[in-house]
């Protein structure tokens, strides 16, 4: 069964809380879960989307393994991280949620995505994947293409074999594998053991949706205005 899932992105996008708050309540009243690709490093940025009740974080461009416990250790509560215990926001209910409920449910309901988008996180992508206390793995088949001098070449052999190096390590260490987009057919991925597919964005479909409405007014001639005449 597949669902659909609101990404939302605090890296590449000048999203402040409020506007990720607001983008996280406008999914959930739809039933839509949410995943924010938060800014790499910083403790807040880790914990707000949480607790702004997104349904987990994606951490881009994780390096190495002391990285990756350090996720954990912060985005997660005794006795899976030190995460420091709040619950006065919506996901722990305002305080209406008992503290034993709000930790276990955070600690097994919160999705925690790591991403390994560089040759120095391949390297280290076996001992990433077996640090206990997150859920998924996700290659980021473009930024990998372009720190090895191929960028969007997401077919190139290193790019394939820097993917299926990924999925084994998390099919070895019991990890969920998240793609970005398609870089492979879908069977190929299913195979691979992909399991979650980013999919589209806003500003792709907005683009695309303008390049076809030009298309359709450049291919009738009555729709393009006369040329300008000299005086």
């Amino acid at each position: 069964m597949w669902r659909g899932c609101n990404l939302a992105c605090n890296e590449h996008v000048a999203n402040d809380w409020l506007a990720l708050e607001n983008q996280i309540r406008a999914a959930r009243v739809h039933d839509i879960d949410t995943l924010v690709r938060v800014s790499h490093g910083s403790y807040s940025d880790y914990i707000r989307p949480l607790e702004a009740d997104a349904t987990g974080i994606m951490v881009p461009h994780v390096t190495t393994a002391d990285e990756a416990r350090q996720v954990v250790e912060w985005a997660r509560f005794h006795p899976q991280g030190k995460r420091a215990l709040d619950g006065g926001n919506v996901d722990g209910l305002f305080c209406l949620l008992p503290t034993e409920a709000y930790i276990r449910y955070s600690n097994t309901a919160r999705l925690i995505i790591l991403q390994i988008e560089s040759p120095e996180g391949l390297a280290n992508v076996d001992q990433i994947a077996a640090v206990p206390g997150f859920d998924m793995l996700l290659f980021g088949s473009g930024d990998f293409s372009h720190r090895i001098g191929r960028p969007d070449q997401t077919d190139h052999p290193e790019v394939i074999a820097a993917r299926l190096k990924v999925a084994a390590a998390a099919r070895a260490h019991g990890k969920y594998l998240m793609s970005a987009g398609f870089p492979a057919p879908l069977p190929e991925l299913l195979r691979e053991g992909h399991r979650v597919f980013s999919v589209g964005s806003d500003v792709y479909g907005m683009g695309l949706y303008f390049k076809q409405s030009v298309a359709a007014l450049a291919a009738e001639p009555s729709a393009t205005p006369p040329k300008s005449r000299p005086n």
